[in-house]
């Protein structure tokens, strides 16, 4: 991803996310800070895709629409701030992969997991990947600022 893609980024989290609504702000900030954790994925004329991650605190996912300012270091996890594809991407296995390519990202950072927060009816997609449902009374009340179904994910690294 590059500063150029921003609007497209934009534009599919609106249409993606419609209740989980991001200031384009919060998505610049994520490039600026670990462009290397942020991908598009291009389609036939226009991108359908995109993943923003980097670096954070194990169990203490970023609240919605708050810019970062910065990373942690060290760093406890590696965070999947956002995967989302239109449509049309869907059933392409596009998901999939961009999730195994991860993996030896989060490696290279020394991280013993990746995790997120499934919202929009994910756990089962994550779960698929390898992920399961990490409970946590005190996220409980960060969880709900997304939805009543939310869920703090986690995939181990350390068995892959």
């Amino acid at each position: 991803m590059t500063p150029r893609d921003l609007a497209a980024v934009n534009t599919i989290a609106v249409r993606v996310h419609p209740d989980y609504p991001e200031d384009a702000a919060v998505f610049a900030e994520r490039l600026a800070l670990h462009a290397g954790g942020c991908f598009i994925l291009q389609g036939d004329v226009d991108p359908v895709g995109y993943l923003i991650s980097h670096p954070w605190h194990f169990a203490e996912p970023p609240a919605l629409n708050v810019q970062l300012r910065a990373l942690p270091a060290p760093a406890s996890t590696y965070y999947i701030h956002d995967l989302a594809l239109l449509p049309e991407a869907r059933g392409s296995g596009a998901a999939a992969a961009a999730v195994r390519m991860l993996i030896p990202l989060a490696r290279t950072q020394d991280m013993r997991n990746i995790s997120l927060v499934a919202v929009n009816n994910s756990v089962q997609f994550w779960q698929q990947q390898g992920f399961h449902i990490h409970v946590d009374d005190a996220l409980a009340q960060k969880l709900m600022s997304y939805d009543a179904a939310a869920c703090y994910m986690v995939r181990d690294l350390s068995s892959v």
